[in-house]
């Protein structure tokens, strides 16, 4: 990777560091990269200090390019915000713009309509 600069925005790629932290998830869908994180110095040719959050404490700043992924800024990262109306016991209600796609699905003895709908709320993505 090249042209880590002070302030970059970069992914930390995980690995098993026993002990020290946890996730849910194992093997295939684990997670590869955690959180972004802030460059604050290049320390060498190959390594960069991260601003990392207090919870992260005893693990050492430092870290190899090869566990580091650059940011870049894509505008689809960024979701709009549509006001969505809220009631007080944190529901909300949905309503379907348009059916996108029909179809059916056979099973051993009986038959299974599928319709794809687009909801208000949502992207047709």
């Amino acid at each position: 990777m090249r042209g880590l600069e002070q302030r970059d925005k970069v992914f930390l790629k995980l690995s098993p560091w026993k002990k020290v932290l946890r996730f849910s998830r194992k093997g295939k869908l684990s997670p590869r990269y955690i959180s972004l994180y802030e460059v604050v110095e290049r320390v060498s040719l190959v390594a960069y200090r991260l601003k990392l959050p207090p919870e992260l404490e005893r693990i050492h700043d430092v870290f190899h390019v090869s566990m580091l992924q650059k940011y870049r800024s894509d505008p689809l990262h960024i979701m709009p915000f549509e006001e969505v109306e809220i009631r007080d016991d944190l529901t909300y209600e949905e309503e379907p713009v348009e059916i996108l796609a029909r179809g059916e699905k056979v099973l051993r003895n009986k038959r299974v309509s599928l319709v794809k709908v687009l909801w208000h709320n949502h992207r047709s993505e």
